[in-house]
């Protein structure tokens, strides 16, 4: 019984960092977890360096349980990647993420948000339309020959 109460006096509540070139190594890991084909760590670095790129990671303490990476151009943003560790999924982490982001897109200029995702992906299917995302195109046989990109929009302004 004690060390459930320990436990549970002992938990940090998520904190959301701007995302550094520093991170790469364990947003390359989370992103390997996440998507059948992770990038690698030289690719986030690359993306971390990039003054067009803008991140968040979600943490737990100083370990990193999620991230947010886009990149800007023009007034507009693409969200290039959002994962979260899978131990740490369904606990309604990402949406903070996610709306901490967009603030942080808007802050910079970003008029309008594109991304895209599986229509087989239903957690994210939802965390996007109840954010404000709405669907503009699809790509079919994206990922692989059974699903659809949808690409989707959110307007900031």
């Amino acid at each position: 019984m004690m060390t459930f109460i320990a436990r549970l006096i002992g938990r940090t509540e998520p904190s959301i960092l701007e995302a550094r070139e520093r991170d790469a190594t364990v947003i390359a890991k989370l992103h390997a977890a996440s998507f059948k084909r992770g990038w690698s760590e030289e690719e986030f670095h690359r993306l971390l360096s990039d003054r067009n790129v803008v991140g968040h990671c979600l943490t737990v303490g100083r370990t990193v349980i999620g991230f947010i990476l886009s990149r800007m151009a023009a007034g507009e943003s693409e969200i290039l990647s959002v994962a979260i560790a899978p131990a740490w999924r369904g606990r309604g982490f990402a949406r903070p993420l996610l709306d901490l982001h967009l603030r942080r897109l808007a802050g910079l200029g970003a008029r309008a948000v594109f991304l895209e995702v599986g229509d087989n992906n239903a957690p994210a299917n939802r965390l996007y339309r109840k954010a404000g995302f709405y669907e503009v195109g699809r790509r079919p046989g994206y990922y692989d020959r059974d699903a659809t990109a949808l690409i989707l929009r959110r307007d900031l302004s």
